[in-house]
């Protein structure tokens, strides 16, 4: 058996893991988790790079030796460096103001639709391509001679060696999903410099070694080589997903859920456009064909503002709340922003002349039925914008473990549902790993090796999907 080191960092947690993986086997452990805690500073919302890379240092440490490194983390967000190779300021959060109305502006240049037939990226106000916008005039960003994406930055950090994966790449609206290329017509017409991003790298692809210093600071023996593993979390959990066929859908869930399909090639018509679907690449060239929606961001915001109670609790008597009492709208921007999460849900309801939930567990099962329902029109526009049948609903990452959660999806699609890997993220960083050393074949070989190693649960639908229909109706307006 060999190990890997898998660095997963999420938007309110990091952690590094450590795969083991042999000819029929697939073990996850972890090494070390840590708080990834934003900062809002004077001049806005920005996240702290340093902290976060010192835990990926104790993280190598409490790993111990390891035959390669490799790291994922959260997309469109980026650091630029000097001439010397110097970080030039924290990176900016996307949850920061910077990019309000900076969308409009682009679309005066590039109409949104040639955006999209270009890019084939949902519009989403925090992607690179906005923020690059939004920061045009500043002094920052005049004086950056590289921009590295947050992963491919603590890359460079460990290696010394600069390099801009693909799948994370692909969520800067800046690339062609039909080439994997940039899309060097959108950058000319909005005056960004394409020379500021390192060399494309793809999933599989040496990144370097690791560092002396680094070596001395974790105890580890070198060499130790870092691997480009899929370094958008979400292609990473995609590649784990325990799928038998291609005829499935995804969501993998956390902060975000992201729902969607995996496809050969891109769907990049007018219709797709308006239902706000993208077209991000995956692991071998595929698409993860999805929409984002809020994901469990709402729950997470509203413990937060209730001293954090245990969860199971409150999922508990959030099961006993009549089921689809009142709905918002999961998708809705006006819920990206921090605070206040459960007066703004209530009054969501409010205005859409649904009963206000007022106890903790009739909010939590406002969210988790309005989850369920976004979850239910992701797959179904999916399947039918993609011309693309599924017969099973993969859920993949934290989520997996809301059973509650789970089994609501799974009335609201009408279709199974397969919970696990809640690890997804750090267990297709490590396949890429062993694949790339020889352990591990395919696609389809490597989710085989899941389906046998991994503890799945399986939800099976119950009753009809009538009700669902009808809230969906009631959210809608028709």
């Amino acid at each position: 058996m060999k190990s890997y080191a898998a660095v997963d960092l999420g938007a309110s947690s990091g952690r590094v893991m450590v795969g083991r993986v042999g000819p029929d086997s697939l073990e996850l452990t972890e090494a070390h988790r840590f708080p990834n805690r934003p900062v809002r500073t004077p001049e806005g919302l920005r996240w702290d790079i340093l902290s976060l890379y010192a835990g990926v240092l104790d993280g190598l440490r409490a790993a111990g030796q390891v035959d390669s490194v490799g790291i994922d983390s959260w997309a469109v967000d980026y650091g630029l460096l000097d001439a010397d190779g110097t970080l030039l300021g924290n990176p900016v959060h996307y949850r920061d103001a910077r990019t309000q109305g900076v969308a409009e502006k682009v679309w005066a240049t590039v109409p949104a639709a040639e955006l999209y037939a270009a890019t084939g990226l949902q519009y989403a106000p925090f992607n690179t391509l906005y923020q690059l916008v939004a920061a045009g005039s500043s002094a920052q960003l005049a004086h950056a001679k590289r921009l590295l994406l947050i992963p491919d930055l603590l890359t460079y950090w460990l290696t010394g060696e600069a390099g801009t994966e693909l799948t994370n790449a692909s969520t800067t609206q800046l690339i062609d999903p039909r080439t994997g290329g940039w899309s060097y017509d959108v950058a000319a017409r909005l005056g960004i410099d394409l020379e500021l991003f390192a060399p494309l790298r793809r999933p599989g692809d040496p990144a370097g070694v690791l560092r002396p210093g680094v070596l001395e600071e974790t105890g580890l023996t070198g060499p130790v080589p870092v691997t480009t593993v899929g370094s958008h979390d979400t292609a990473s959990a995609v590649a784990a997903v325990p799928a038998v066929d291609e005829r499935f859908a995804y969501i993998c869930t956390g902060t975000w859920s992201l729902v969607g399909l995996e496809l050969e090639a891109p769907v990049l018509t007018e219709a797709s456009r308006a239902a706000n679907f993208t077209n991000e690449l995956g692991l071998d060239g595929t698409v993860r064909y999805l929409r984002n929606i809020m994901g469990l961001w709402l729950l997470q915001e509203c413990l937060r503002e209730w001293g954090n109670p245990d969860l199971g609790e409150l999922l508990a008597a959030a099961a006993e709340v009549p089921a689809l009492r009142s709905v918002v709208d999961a998708g809705d921007a006006g819920f990206l922003a921090p605070g206040r999460m459960p007066s703004r849900i209530a009054d969501a309801c409010r205005k859409s002349g649904q009963p206000v939930p007022a106890s903790r567990a009739e909010i939590t099962r406002c969210i988790l039925d309005s989850l369920a329902l976004a979850h239910r029109r992701a797959v179904l526009q999916a399947q039918e914008l993609a011309d693309h049948p599924v017969d099973v609903v993969h859920i993949v990452g934290g989520g997996a473990r809301n059973a509650l959660l789970c089994r609501l999806t799974a009335d609201a699609c009408g279709l199974p549902v397969v919970a696990g890997p809640p690890e997804a993220a750090a267990l297709g960083n490590v396949l890429v790993q062993a694949r790339a050393n020889g352990q591990a074949g395919d696609r389809t070989e490597m989710r085989a090796l899941l389906a046998r190693t991994q503890p799945l649960t399986r939800y099976e639908p119950q009753g009809t999907t009538e009700a669902w229909q009808a809230a969906e109706s009631r959210l809608s307006g028709r």
